[in-house]
């Protein structure tokens, strides 16, 4: 019998191959090391980490897109001023630099695990700095990504966003990973570059390299040894996938003709550039975070006209969906004071930052405006983090004094969702941020892969949130979307269009894949498959219940 290990699809698509596994990390740094000169072995120590965080920058730049942005955050917490303090304490305590290194960062990964305030990312973040960094002061292999001499499945505990970020599309078949969770890096990085990925898969680390499995990132199954007849689907499948590629125009609609905008979700200028040739009806989600990480000051209203002009030059015509500077959590400013307090993702982030540096958001707003003024895109801007019809009505109110039409909220806190008709009286528009409602919604840490299963967009609470939502836009006539990582799912796309949405925004990977789902089916359908959803215990069942509902050609991704 075939072993079946059971994860977390995040990355939809099926494909099979041999497993390669990730590199190890270098070995710990003995404790016993003695020290001749601290002064320049916290130096040695100091250059590593400026190294490491150099190292991050260069792949971002490479990668471009989301990675940029998660890559640009992670190199600033190599850079931390505290971390460099910490370190250069315990090499003034007796410790060798490399030694130094693997105690400052597992200090600060359990202080995060703690759920103390610190201005750091992820604890997987922390650890890839820490390995890297003792790789560069010991002399041993960097760990990461391994030389594949033949398409492969990556196999690891854990994928590093510096690692995802440049994986090959030609050889990388598919991602899995032990730890993880719907919202990691992972997660979202394999979605970017629409390579099918399973996380948080109990045992996954234990698979062995060469060994044949199958993966399939929309069901969350890994298959070892698959059968004949499962490799037979997914060569079938994966020989249809250019046919099936829908033409290069035309917006989405359902097969009975119900209009369904598919849009792109962008983080940097070079992003929407590449994005602009997809057959979109324009940006859903436009993140401006990029433009401000890695510096200790704010941007200049100049340089923002300059980034956003651009991104609106690449979409003349079509729809850009812009959101104001979303900071804090995994997204530290350093110019920002104290923003996170004991939680940071309760504390003062996205538009609640505006509360302690008004400043930031009047100039964003003015820039925007500026962009706006001269081109021809039809620009949209929303706020991150509204909780209130209050917060929404003030952040309108801002908006239009300098000009801006089109304003509206991210739907992302449960009080939004439950008030959703209240914000928009106020707003002209709302759109879904799925990953952050579900952690709010379950109490659930998005950067902990425990808590992954409660963070699966199918879970059948989350989507009665979102069909609240949905409800209301109907009920006050204004428009509904989607730009959280759910909508690239093209099955979950079904369930989404039959809850009410119209607008879904998505990595420009799987425009196709959703483009056809959607054309392959009727609304009464849709409809269908979102009552079963929410009537489901679980996720899992939600799921494996619509999937039932359709054929499995028809959601295989397209190349």
């Amino acid at each position: 019998m075939h072993e079946v290990l059971r994860g977390i699809g995040v990355s939809p698509g099926a494909v099979a191959g041999p497993v390669v596994r990730l590199a190890p990390p270098p070995p710990e740094p003995p404790g016993d090391g003695a020290v001749v000169d601290p002064g320049a072995e916290a130096a040695r120590a100091g250059a590593a980490l400026a190294g490491v965080a150099e190292f991050l920058r260069a792949r971002g730049a490479a990668a471009g897109g989301a990675a940029a942005e998660v890559l640009e955050a992670q190199a600033a917490v190599a850079e931390d001023p505290l971390l460099r303090e910490q370190v250069a304490a315990l090499v003034a305590d007796g410790r060798t630099a490399a030694r130094a290194v693997h105690e400052g960062l597992i200090a600060h990964a359990a202080a995060l695990r703690e759920g103390a305030a610190h201005p750091g990312g992820r604890v997987a973040d922390l650890d890839d700095i820490r390995n890297r960094a003792i790789a560069l002061l010991t002399g041993a292999r960097m760990p990461g990504l391994p030389l594949l001499r033949r398409p492969s499945v990556l196999v690891a505990r854990d994928l590093a966003p510096a690692d995802t970020a440049m994986l090959d599309r030609e050889k990388v078949l598919g991602v899995v990973t032990e730890l993880g969770g719907p919202t990691s890096h992972t997660a979202i990085l394999a979605k970017q570059l629409g390579i099918p990925a399973v996380v948080a898969c109990p045992g996954a680390a234990a698979l062995d390299d060469g060994a044949n499995v199958l993966v399939d990132g929309s069901s969350g199954e890994v298959t070892v040894d698959p059968s004949r007849a499962a490799l037979a689907g997914i060569a079938t499948r994966t020989a249809a996938r250019p046919q099936r590629r829908p033409d290069a125009g035309g917006p989405g609609r359902t097969a009975d003709g119900t209009p369904v905008a598919l849009l792109v979700n962008v983080g940097t200028v070079a992003d929407a550039v590449a994005a602009a040739d997809e057959a979109s009806e324009g940006v859903g989600l436009f993140r401006t975070e990029v433009l401000y990480l890695g510096r200790t000051s704010a941007p200049t209203v100049p340089e923002q006209v300059e980034s956003y002009r651009a991104v609106f030059e690449a979409f003349a015509g079509r729809r850009v969906v812009i959101r104001t500077l979303d900071p804090g959590a995994d997204k530290p400013l350093p110019f920002i004071d104290d923003a996170g307090g004991q939680n940071p993702a309760l504390g003062l982030r996205g538009l609640r930052v505006a509360r302690r540096r008004p400043e930031l958001l009047t100039d964003q707003l003015a820039a925007i405006a500026e962009a706006a003024s001269s081109g021809s895109a039809e620009v949209w801007v929303m706020a991150p983090m509204v909780s209130t019809p209050a917060e929404a009505a003030e952040f309108v109110a801002r908006a239009r004094a300098v000009g801006l039409s089109t304003v509206g909220a991210m739907v992302e806190v449960p009080a939004a969702a439950l008030r959703a008709a209240q914000l928009l009286e106020r707003c002209d528009f709302v759109s879904i941020g799925t990953n952050d409602l579900a952690q709010y919604a379950f109490a659930a840490d998005r950067t902990t892969s425990a808590l992954a299963d409660l963070l699966d967009a199918w879970q059948p609470a989350l989507l009665d949130l979102v069909a609240a939502v949905a409800d209301a836009g109907r009920r006050t006539g204004r428009p509904v979307g989607i730009c959280g990582e759910a909508a690239g799912d093209p099955l979950l796309a079904l369930v989404l269009v039959g809850l009410g949405l119209r607008s879904l925004s998505m990595a420009p990977a799987f425009l196709p894949a959703v483009r056809h789902a959607l054309g392959a089916h009727t609304i009464d359908e849709c409809r269908d498959m979102a009552k079963v959803a929410r009537e489901a215990d679980d996720a899992a069942s939600a799921r494996e219940k619509v999937r039932r509902l359709v054929s499995p050609e028809l959601l295989a991704v397209p190349s």
